[in-house]
């Protein structure tokens, strides 16, 4: 088949990242690039052999573009998104889909009226070491999740004041321009949808919202509690997810996960499948798009009869799911989106629903524009059930 023909509005950082993806899929092609900077949108244009345009209108009148990737700031993503939608192209578009609940009604709507694929780039479904714990999980080798909990010390360096991260009405606040990611991993480990969220924040002297903490309870009794904080040295970054899985409990590491920790009690039946995961690690570790670099491995530890406690659950479990050290974050992050563009692509041409769908789109900015309302008013939001299930 020929390659489908990819317009990308926006020539920022990340349309550079995510037209390098492309690039790499001979499933896509990149043929026109749209900003208002004339200037940044010939030089991606041209790395790419592809055509500058003006705008979003001269983009999508183009016959050989068939996708659209929307890679622009915040603000612009539900418009841009319903347009291409309208126009009969695919979309694949940057996080969050919106920053209203109603605009992302309204993006769901135009796609449920399409017959175009859409794709939102949460980009940890397509996680080596998020996808081998999901399904651990589903294997029964890890039980339902209690409590989740995600602690971001994020760098503010390359965010000076008058950068539109700062600005709510370009980027929507903390919890819809970056914390739709962990929103949307938390529906996914968890496997319940959220039912109520409640957020606090400080703000510097001048005013920007640097700090938050959001809490979100799952249908299910599971708590999520979600701290972000840019205001960090890039030297100083750190993430941390932490699941409480009761008798186990998985620490998972860096915002783009590099190495998940486990320490678990099991019965008999669990430490030797637990046993066996190091010679199942590929499989375990397979994400399709995503191409290993040969530093992925799986390393168990079980003490067997740990305890002297009358209970089955008598064996002690280590064990680490690591893609590499720190080196390899950067890798690990263009292959991911590698993988959410080759799912969009498949996807495209066969009509199958893509794991991160218009469906986990909508679901983040309902918890996000809930928790940003919480902020300002310091009440319990509860959330609506869900209209469609999002994709475990």
């Amino acid at each position: 088949m020929n390659p489908l023909g990819i317009g990308v509005l926006g020539a920022g950082r990340f349309a550079e990242f995510v037209a390098e993806a492309a690039a790499s899929l001979p499933e896509l092609q990149l043929v026109a690039v749209a900003d208002p900077d004339a200037d940044r949108a010939r030089r991606l244009a041209v790395r790419h052999a592809a055509r500058p345009v003006v705008d979003t209108a001269a983009l999508l009148a183009d016959d050989r573009v068939d996708a659209v990737i929307v890679a622009a700031p915040p603000s612009t993503h539900a418009t841009a998104a319903r347009q291409a939608l309208a126009a009969g192209r695919h979309v694949f578009c940057e996080k969050p889909v919106a920053l209203t609940e109603p605009d992302a009604d309204a993006v769901r709507a135009a796609v449920a009226d399409s017959a175009c694929t859409f794709v939102i780039d949460h980009v940890l479904r397509y996680n080596p070491v998020l996808n081998a714990l999901h399904r651990l999980r589903e294997e029964g080798l890890l039980g339902p999740v209690r409590r989740f909990a995600f602690e971001n010390d994020a760098a503010d360096e390359d965010l000076p004041p008058g950068h539109w991260f700062w600005d709510e009405s370009v980027s929507g606040g903390i919890l819809l321009e970056h914390g739709v990611h962990f929103f949307d991993a938390a529906a996914m480990l968890i496997a319940t949808p959220p039912d109520r969220v409640q957020a606090i924040a400080t703000a510097r002297p001048d005013g920007r919202t640097d700090r938050v903490v959001c809490t979100v309870a799952h249908a299910g009794g599971a708590l999520a509690t979600h701290t972000h904080a840019f205001t960090h040295a890039h030297r100083a970054e750190r993430q941390l997810m932490r699941l409480d899985l009761g008798l186990a409990e998985v620490r998972v590491h860096g915002w783009i996960p590099l190495r998940a920790d486990v320490d678990a009690w099991v019965d008999d039946a669990i430490a030797d499948e637990f046993d066996r995961l190091p010679a199942r690690a590929g499989a375990l570790l397979e994400v399709e798009g995503v191409r290993p670099s040969g530093t992925e491995r799986i390393t168990v530890h079980v003490e067997r009869n740990a305890t002297a406690a009358a209970t089955p659950e008598r064996h002690h479990v280590r064990a680490r799911i690591e893609l590499g050290g720190p080196g390899v974050k950067q890798r690990v992050y263009a292959e991911s989106v590698r993988a959410a563009l080759l799912d969009f692509a498949t996807c495209a041409r066969t009509g199958k629903r893509p794991r991160a769908d218009v469906s986990s789109a909508h679901a983040a900015v309902v918890v996000a524009a809930a928790g940003t309302r919480a902020l300002r008013d310091g009440r319990t939001h509860h959330l609506p059930a869900p209209e469609e299930p999002c994709i475990a």
